[in-house]
Order: C-alpha cells, then sequence, then structure tokens
C-alpha cells in the first residue's frame, strides 16, 4: 500500500523568506553597495546642506556666480534660491540659539542667494566671461595674398604679412558683477512710515536698508528682538521687493526692537499696526529705511 504525502503551500513561503534573508545579510554585511561617481542631487538632506555650503564658500571667494549656478544646479533643487535662503535662515537660528555670533557660512549662503535673485541666467553670462581671458589668434591669408604670384617669379621682395586682431564679439548681455560686499558702519533711522493702503492677512514690518550713496544695500543683517526671543535675517533675500529690502511678521502680543547691523543701536518699542476704515479693522505695515550717516 502507497501512501501520498500531503504538504501545503507553506514550505515554498518557508524557502522563499530564508532566501531573502539570507541575500540581505550577504549585502549588508559581507559585500554591501558602495556608490562610486553619485551625483549630488542622490545626497542626504544634510549632505546637500554641506555642498550648499562650499558651493557659496567659494562663491564668496572668487565671485564666480555662472559657475556657482552650474554647481548647484547639480543639486536638482525646485528652486535654489530658495533653498539657500532657508538653509541660510536655518544657520543664523542655530547661531542665535548657541548665542554666538554670525558664520561667514551663514553670511556666505545669504550673499548667493541675494546675487542668483538678482541676476537671471543668461547665455551671455559664460560667452562674456570667456571673451575677457586671452586667445591666441590664427591668421590664415586672404584669397588675394593666395593669388599673388611668389616673390623670386617677380624679383620683387615680398611684403610681410599684415597681422590683424579678429573683431570682438558684439556681447549685449554683459555677466553681472559679484555681489557687493555689505557696507560697514552704523546704520541709523532714515524714517519711520504707518501704511495702511490696503488690508493685509498679518501685521507686517518692512525695513529698507541704504547706503551712504542711498542705494539699496544688499546682505546687511537685520536683528529682531523682543522679550524671550530674537530672529536674524540678512536684506535681499526677496529680490522682487529690493535688494535692500527685508520684511518680519510680528506677534500683536509682543513689542519688538530692530538692530542694523552689528553695531547699529536698535529702535525699539516697535508692535503690530492696527489700521481702521468704514469696513472695520485690519492689519498694516510699518515701513522703517535706515541708512548710514
Amino acid at each position: 500500500m502507497r501512501y501520498e504525502e500531503k504538504r501545503g503551500p507553506w514550505y515554498l513561503f518557508t524557502g522563499l523568506l530564508i532566501g531573502v534573508l539570507i541575500g540581505v545579510g550577504y549585502t549588508r554585511f559581507f559585500q554591501p553597495v558602495e556608490y562610486v561617481d553619485t551625483s549630488p542631487a542622490s545626497l542626504r538632506l544634510d549632505y546637500k546642506d554641506q555642498y550648499r555650503a562650499l558651493i557659496a564658500a567659494a562663491y564668496l571667494a572668487n565671485g564666480d556666480l555662472v559657475r556657482a549656478r552650474a554647481r548647484l544646479d547639480l543639486l536638482q533643487d525646485a528652486d535654489s534660491v530658495r533653498a539657500l535662503t532657508e538653509q541660510a535662515q536655518r544657520k543664523l537660528a542655530e547661531e542665535g540659539g548657541s548665542g554666538g555670533g554670525i558664520s561667514e557660512e551663514a553670511r556666505a549662503l545669504g550673499l548667493l542667494a541675494v546675487a542668483l535673485g538678482q541676476a537671471p541666467p543668461g547665455p551671455g553670462q559664460a560667452i562674456t566671461r570667456a571673451a575677457s581671458q586671452p586667445t591666441g589668434t590664427t591668421v590664415l591669408a586672404t584669397p588675394e595674398r593666395l593669388l599673388e604670384p611668389p616673390a623670386a617669379a617677380t624679383g620683387e621682395p615680398s611684403e610681410p604679412a599684415e597681422i590683424t586682431s579678429p573683431a570682438a564679439p558684439n556681447v549685449t548681455d554683459e555677466a553681472p558683477p559679484p555681489a557687493k560686499t555689505p557696507p560697514e558702519g552704523p546704520f541709523v533711522l532714515l524714517s519711520m512710515e504707518e501704511v495702511c493702503d490696503q488690508p493685509l492677512t498679518e501685521p507686517l514690518i518692512e525695513i529698507h536698508v541704504q547706503d551712504r550713496d542711498g542705494a539699496p544695500a544688499p546682505g546687511v543683517l537685520v536683528v529682531v528682538s523682543w522679550v524671550g526671543g530674537e530672529e536674524q535675517f540678512y536684506t535681499g533675500l526677496k529680490p522682487e521687493k529690493g535688494p535692500g529690502y527685508a520684511d518680519f511678521n510680528p506677534d500683536p502680543a509682543f513689542v519688538y526692537s530692530v538692530r542694523i547691523g552689528d553695531d547699529g543701536a536698535p529702535l525699539g518699542n516697535i508692535s503690530a499696526l492696527t489700521c481702521t476704515s468704514s469696513t472695520g479693522n485690519f492689519w498694516g505695515s510699518i515701513l522703517l529705511t535706515f541708512g548710514q550717516p
């Protein structure tokens, strides 16, 4: 008499599970995956921050905006200016919490974000930069000179060939200069204005900073303080509002002071502005203009 052994499908599942576990253990401990020449876009978020910081430091040293933009494109950020701005704000928040001063990294990130926001990419940037470098020229004989008889046949001495330089290419779009170094020295309040021209969903403090010539000054440190807190940022991080512009949304429950630069005198007793109209109350903005004496 012959007996047939009945086995269910579970032994197949058990074998598959054991094979997967062995494969995972082998690739993890005995032969792990090694990434070679990978793209910067595949980096971890903290490594991407380090990559941006290195790009900003290089730009601060050489002022090459074209190369900095090309390096940032390798990260494939949806908005490079926004990524730089957010990283600069995070760095400032870390430094403010530790009680230290403003580092070169935060300043470099802010200045690069300002420069990228002010100068849209264009083909003229690379052309002008390449044309500014000295290059060797090859002189070719003109067709008329090729048709002239040789000096031995005519008996006349040959004239030296005229060497001419090719005309420079007509480039209309010039490469933007590197971002200006923030002006040094104390800043004082030039004007203070309450603006109620349009209803706002939340109160706003708008800050404009000028240099001694009255031109907008980007990359200037702005420090907003209140009881139990402080926030630091730079002018020019919103290029659509102007290179010397910065703003802050105050909490109506607090009173603030604003200081421009490391050695500027703080301007206190600033609070959220409430405007009144025939339809009711709404939030307004306080416009502060600072300049160098």
